[in-house]
């Protein structure tokens, strides 16, 4: 029997997170429906735009609730095209048999790039400079952060982070690393406990997990624990960081900038009244729109399909063991 899997990117999405190469990859190994909506589809509406489908391939914005597996007795599995799957019901998708998978990162070069593209610009304020010019202004030069010459702070040690402080120690940048969970074997590095990094950096990196420990980390109180005239970068989550208290050691000039790639807006982007502040640079959530950051993960779900095609689990499954509805699908086949 044929697998027909819904893609549920709208046309947006699909430019920038799937693109034609894995499309026509997925077509080799299933009936592909495409989203029909131009706006994400959640809940009832994407189980009755889904109807008939045996798999859901989901883009970052299109949550994984309830009310879709309980809708569609058909669906065999959720397929994330990303590493998060905080927006999926994982315990109410295994309750009703349904596989959930993830893709694995690929897109480690590209944020650690626009890290690093965040870093000169706040270093050298290059946006804010470039803005009144564009204004018809004459900016007034500023003395600037060397980057060879400052510490950087990396609050998180995992793919990311491990790369980020290769490229900053290649330009000679002093580097500190908190991170609870990660052991730091490069003599060249510092580890330190949270608050001590955030005391001696003159830019701090959020690339922290989330969860519920780490909503928050950065508060008043951590803002308050920078160095006066650090810079602050979030490349993580949104929830990570309490805006207000951001706002506040902006507005205070205890912070002399930020830069942020994601928010507390929809679909995890910069909160606007944040990102048209002068003092901080702001982008999209971008950090994977690269093509080949986007078609890794976006053939991972490829080869996810070809392996359920096959009967098989495939890798990326975080539920296996709850996959009842799979198994007697394959158990009729």
């Amino acid at each position: 029997m044929t697998l027909r899997v819904f893609l549920s990117h709208t046309a947006e999405m699909f430019e920038g997170y799937y693109g034609a190469r894995a499309l026509a990859a997925l077509a080799e190994h299933a009936e592909v429906i495409r989203n029909p909506s131009t706006g994400v589809l959640s809940g009832d509406a994407l189980a009755e735009a889904a109807r008939g489908c045996h798999a859901i391939v989901a883009d970052r914005a299109t949550p994984g609730l309830p009310e879709t597996f309980t809708a569609m007795p058909e669906l065999l599995a959720f397929l994330r095209v990303a590493v998060d799957i905080s927006t999926i019901n994982v315990p109410a998708a295994s309750a009703a048999g349904v596989l959930v998978t993830r893709a694995t990162p690929g897109f480690v070069d590209a944020v650690v790039e626009l890290a690093l593209g965040f870093m000169v610009d706040l270093a050298r304020d290059v946006s804010a400079m470039a803005s009144t010019y564009r204004a018809g202004g004459l900016p007034q030069g500023r003395m600037g952060l060397q980057l060879s010459a400052a510490r950087l702070g990396i609050i998180g040690y995992g793919r990311i982070g491990q790369r980020l402080a290769e490229v900053a120690l290649a330009l000679g940048m002093h580097v500190a690393v908190a991170d609870p969970f990660a052991k730091v074997t490069d003599p060249r590095i510092t580890q330190a406990p949270f608050a001590e990094v955030l005391a001696i950096s003159d830019i701090v990196v959020c690339l922290a997990i989330s969860d519920a420990s780490t909503k928050h980390l950065f508060n008043a109180a951590a803002f308050a624990a920078m160095k006066p005239g650090a810079r602050f970068i979030n490349l993580s989550r949104g929830e990570l960081v309490d805006e207000m208290a951001l706002m506040a050691a902006l507005e205070s000039r205890h912070l002399v900038g930020a830069a942020m790639d994601v928010g507390s807006a929809p679909d995890q982007r910069p909160n606007p009244a944040l990102a048209a502040r002068a003092d901080v640079v702001a982008t999209p959530h971008i950090g994977g729109m690269t093509p080949e950051a986007m078609e890794h993960q976006a053939m991972d779900t490829v080869r996810q399909i070809a392996a359920l095609a096959r009967g098989e689990i495939p890798e990326g499954a975080v539920n296996a063991d709850a996959a009842f509805r799979l198994r007697a699908f394959l158990a009729r086949a």
